[in-house]
């Protein structure tokens, strides 16, 4: 495996160039010369068909997957939220990674810190580029850590890791001059902002909900932080926290409500992410979609959204007359918040991720469309 490995690197690194997720020589070389599968030696994924979890070691054919451009699951178990087995960590997509690096911006001798340290991969990378003196990782998983800490020892980099609850960033190493995190918030925790110096920056996955958010890159000015998210699309798991709590979806009784028609012509509101953020922004937080599964054929049915505080809405797959039916309860009706936010996307131009922006403050954080002193903003 000695030389096979390397030219699997070569190969990852060559294939993320032409994707245009990798241009920089630095990041290059620590593509080319970085052992992943030292650090992912083995991962899961689900059966076709039956959703069952099996480990795949980096042996053959896993080897293979180890140095594709595809994210891996390398922890599973119940889901903190929802109780479900679910991959409770993994290791990213490398074009996904690079874009990120790429986008930070880092120079010779800039302190990173790294939220999420999951398998090490990101801080391997950072760890190349800068010297491990420069860089940080934090997770909330001891065992996560001390895994990463050891394959990381293997490689010869040994950076500052600890385990603590990442939404506290790291302040005993502060301040940094980046802050990259490898996982999903719904608002950017204020310590992230302020651990950095003045006119660093922050990368942040910001997600309301499951594919509702985006990347966002902020730069520190004093007490204030703005960016507009990434162009192109991007997604993490969940930040998680030690006070996550477990809830249950809630019961979703069609008899219980009177059902009312929708005339938008699509039932994956999920597929256009701009217009399923701006839904997010006014929906309760953690909103889950999936399909209802078809009695008869057991293929995908009628879709449903509920949310953790009870809201739920189902929506007929097939529409009558042009109409769609729906069913909602709760105290929030979700469709609305669909159709409300399908409305507004349309009026202002359908716009790409590249016209939405954050800012923030110690006490507050808002999204924008164009302008964050304009009258398109919502408080999140």
């Amino acid at each position: 495996m000695t030389t096979e490995w390397k030219d699997r690197a070569a190969a990852l690194a060559d294939t993320l160039i032409d994707q245009d997720k990798l241009f920089s020589p630095e990041w290059i070389a620590a593509v080319r010369e970085t052992p992943r599968h030292v650090l992912v030696p083995q991962f899961y994924e689900q059966e076709p068909g039956t959703g069952e979890w099996r480990e795949v070691t980096s042996s053959g054919d896993g080897l293979q997957r180890i140095y594709s451009n595809t994210g891996l699951f390398t922890k599973i178990g119940p889901d903190p939220l929802w109780g479900y087995t679910v991959g409770l960590s993994s290791t990213s997509t490398p074009g996904l990674m690079t874009r990120m690096l790429e986008a930070l911006d880092v120079h010779d001798g800039h302190r990173v810190l790294g939220i999420g340290t999951g398998t090490g991969y990101n801080a391997a990378l950072l760890c190349h580029r800068l010297g491990e003196q420069h860089v940080v990782s934090v997770d909330v998983e001891a065992d996560l850590v001390e895994l990463a800490r050891g394959r990381l020892a293997e490689l010869g980099y040994r950076p500052t890791l600890a385990a603590v609850d990442g939404a506290g960033g790291f302040p005993d190493a502060a301040p940094y001059d980046r802050t990259i995190a490898t996982c999903a918030v719904p608002r950017v925790p204020w310590a992230w902002i302020d651990q950095v110096r003045d006119s660093g920056l922050v990368l942040v996955d910001v997600k309301r909900a499951i594919s509702a958010g985006n990347l966002v890159l902020l730069r520190r000015n004093g007490d204030y932080a703005e960016g507009r998210f990434d162009s192109s699309w991007g997604s993490f798991m969940p930040l998680r926290t030690r006070d996550t709590q477990h809830v249950q979806p809630p019961d979703r009784d069609r008899t219980s409500t009177k059902p009312r028609t929708s005339s938008i012509g699509y039932l994956r509101p999920w597929e256009n992410t701009v217009a399923w953020f701006l839904a997010a922004l006014t929906m309760p937080q953690n909103v889950v979609f999936g399909f209802t599964p078809d009695p008869d054929t057991g293929q995908p049915g009628d879709v449903f959204l509920y949310a953790p505080d009870g809201s739920w809405a189902e929506i007929a797959n097939q529409p009558e007359d042009g109409h769609f039916l729906v069913w909602e309860g709760g105290p929030h009706r979700l469709w609305s918040h669909v159709e409300q936010a399908r409305t507004l996307y349309k009026q202002a131009g359908q716009p790409g991720w590249g016209r939405l922006g954050l800012s923030a403050t110690p006490q507050r954080q808002w999204i924008w469309i164009d302008d964050p002193r304009g009258t398109l903003t919502w408080e999140i």
